[in-house]
């Protein structure tokens, strides 16, 4: 599987990749913002 393999230090790390997980992460957050922020006012 992919997500099991070592990392190969020969391939050049991608700027657009590292970019791409940035926007990602940030994605991922603004969204469980959004929840704990409607389940709050939602329940108070």
């Amino acid at each position: 599987m992919y997500f099991f393999r070592k990392k190969d230090l020969n391939r050049p790390v991608s700027f657009n990749l590292k970019v791409m997980h940035f926007i990602n992460a940030v994605a991922i957050i603004i969204f469980l913002a959004g929840l704990i922020f409607k389940f709050f006012q939602w329940y108070l």
